[in-house]
């Protein structure tokens, strides 16, 4: 039998960011974790910035405190990636517009989508509700009318309008150069 050489790859784990994050949801001061884990708030201080690694005991302890598990500090983050132009089109009606969704397709938590709208395009001549709690419209470039049963609101580069997603709305580009825009839809309208 040969001996298998084991290889550790040396690679720096980093957790320090997930445990000030954690202390931070529970809106705890590093000075509390202290008094209640009896670990100082200097070693506190210098594992939340990776300058010291705990002991198994000391992590224990922590997450413990701060009411996550020691594996979630080591699990791969979920990240999926969505390369320009390769969402797929959808259509939540409407003229004159290529929409696509550039949030991945099953994620029910949000729905990112991005319009790219001719002169004129609009969201259609009745105003509609979507299926989301809140709707968040940012306008990367052109000029755009949003309209509701009781007020109108003009939008240009760089203008933002959140509302409840249910409330009845249309929009319309206003000028002649067209106009891009990001839809945020949370949770998803549909997944």
């Amino acid at each position: 039998m040969r001996p298998i050489t084991l290889d550790p790859q040396h690679r720096d784990i980093r957790i320090g960011s997930r445990l000030r994050a954690a202390r931070q949801a529970q809106h705890m001061t590093i000075d509390e974790v202290a008094q209640i884990t009896g670990l100082t708030k200097g070693f506190l201080s210098r594992v939340e910035r990776d300058l010291t690694s705990p002991s198994v005991s000391s992590l224990i302890t922590l997450c413990a405190v701060l009411s996550i598990s020691v594996g979630s500090l080591f699990e791969a983050p979920e990240v999926a990636f969505v390369p320009a132009g390769t969402g797929p089109r959808i259509n939540f009606g409407g003229e004159g517009l290529e929409e696509r969704l550039v949030s991945p397709r099953g994620e029910s938590r949000v729905q990112v989508i991005r319009s790219v709208i001719e002169p004129g395009g609009h969201g259609g001549d009745q105003l509609y509700a979507v299926a989301a709690e809140i709707d968040v419209l940012h306008v990367l470039r052109g000029q755009v009318m949003v309209r509701f049963s009781d007020r109108d609101w003009p939008l240009g580069p760089g203008d933002t309008i959140t509302f409840p997603g249910r409330e009845p709305h249309s929009w319309r580009v206003e000028g002649d150069e067209g106009a891009e825009l990001i839809w945020v839809l949370a949770p998803a309208a549909w997944a």
